[in-house]
C-alpha cells in the first residue's frame, strides 16, 4: 500500500481531474531528461518535464514475487532531446526511469508510482515504443562463469585484455561507396576477409555521427572492404562519412590464439566435452579411447 503525500491525497478528492504522467528518464551517460503527456510543461526536481515530445503510458502491470512487471511508454520523435538517432544509437538502452503521477496544477503534489529500466526501443517511422522493466528483472541476469566452450569475454573489455586501439585491429577512413542503409564500402586495405566480421562499426561524422553499429560481414574486393551490417543505421549512409571499422571475434579458442594472440585471457573453456563426446563409442578407426585427454 502506497503513503499518499498531503498535498497528493487532496489533489485526488478534489472535484476536478488535474492528474497526468511525468517521466524522467536517467540514461547511463549525460544528463537526465523529463517528459510529460501534459499539454504544457512541468517542473520539478530540478528537473523540466517537457511536454512537447507526445509521449503516453501504456498499462503498467505489477506482479508478486520476482515475476518481471511493467510496461509500456509511447511517443512521437518530434523532441529535440529525444531523437531517431538517439534510440537507433543505443543511447538509451538499459537507462533508468521513473514515472510519476502528477498534479499539473500543483507539482508538488506527486506520487512516484514506479522505478523501471529501458528495455526493448521499437521505432516506426515517426514514433516509438519503449519498454519499461522493472528492477526484478535484475533478478533473471546472470551471475557468475558460465560454464561454455565460447570465450565469455567480449573483445577489448578487461578480461580480454585486446588493446583495440592497435592499428592491426582497426581501420579509420571514409566510406567510398554505399547503398544508403545495410551496405557500404571502406579503402581498407592490407585486412583478410572476414577479419571484420562479428567487429563493429562506429560513425564519426554524417547523420549517424555518434553511432554504432554491428558487422554482418566482411568481404574484400578490388573497390576495398565491403561491409555489410545487421541492421540499418537510424539515416542513410552517404560515401565521405568518416567511419571506424573495428575487428569482430567468434568466441572460438583458436581465433583468440590465430587472430589475436590473446589465449592466456581466454574466458572460456575450449576442451569441455560436447555431445559428440556424449553419444561417441569405441571405435577403432577413430581415436584411443583409452580416459586419457583427447587433446594432446
Amino acid at each position: 500500500m502506497r503513503d499518499l503525500t498531503p498535498q497528493f491525497a487532496a489533489s485526488l478528492q478534489g472535484g476536478a481531474t488535474t492528474l497526468c504522467h511525468c517521466w524522467r528518464l536517467l540514461p547511463r551517460q549525460g544528463a537526465p531528461l523529463g517528459f510529460t503527456d501534459h499539454d504544457a510543461d512541468i517542473e520539478f526536481g530540478g528537473t523540466v518535464f517537457s511536454a512537447a515530445a507526445g509521449l503516453e503510458a501504456g498499462a503498467l502491470e505489477a506482479k508478486l514475487g520476482f515475476a518481471v512487471g511493467g510496461g509500456e511508454v509511447n511517443g512521437a520523435l518530434a523532441s529535440a532531446a529525444l531523437s531517431e538517432s538517439d534510440l537507433a544509437g543505443g543511447r538509451f538502452d538499459g537507462a533508468s526511469l521513473e514515472i510519476w503521477r502528477v498534479d499539473w496544477s500543483n507539482p508538488d503534489a506527486r506520487l512516484l508510482l514506479d522505478l523501471a529500466v529501458i528495455g526493448e526501443v521499437r521505432r516506426s517511422e515517426f514514433a516509438f515504443t519503449a519498454e519499461a522493466r522493472s528492477i526484478a528483472h535484475q533478478f533473471d541476469e546472470p551471475v557468475g562463469r558460465l560454464y561454455q566452450a565460447g570465450c565469455a569475454a567480449d573483445l577489448g573489455d578487461a578480461r580480454c585484455g585486446v588493446d583495440l586501439s592497435a592499428a592491426a585491429l582497426r581501420y579509420a577512413g571514409p566510406a567510398t561507396a554505399t547503398d544508403g542503409r545495410l551496405e557500404f564500402t571502406a579503402a581498407a586495405s592490407g585486412f583478410a576477409e572476414g577479419w571484420f566480421t562479428g567487429g563493429s562499426v562506429e560513425f564519426v561524422s554524417g547523420a549517424n555521427a555518434g553511432s554504432r553499429a554491428m558487422i554482418k560481414a566482411h568481404r574484400n574486393h578490388t573497390a576495398g572492404a565491403a561491409i555489410a551490417l545487421w541492421a540499418s543505421p537510424a539515416a542513410p549512409i552517404a560515401p565521405g562519412d568518416s567511419i571506424v571499422l573495428t575487428a569482430g571475434c567468434d568466441k572460438a579458442f583458436a581465433t583468440c590464439r590465430s587472430k589475436f594472440a590473446n589465449q592466456i585471457n581466454f574466458r572460456g573453456f575450449p576442451h569441455m566435452p560436447g555431445n559428440d563426446i556424449v553419444m561417441s563409442y569405441p571405435n577403432a578407426a577413430d581415436v584411443k579411447m583409452d580416459g586419457g585427454s583427447l587433446f594432446q
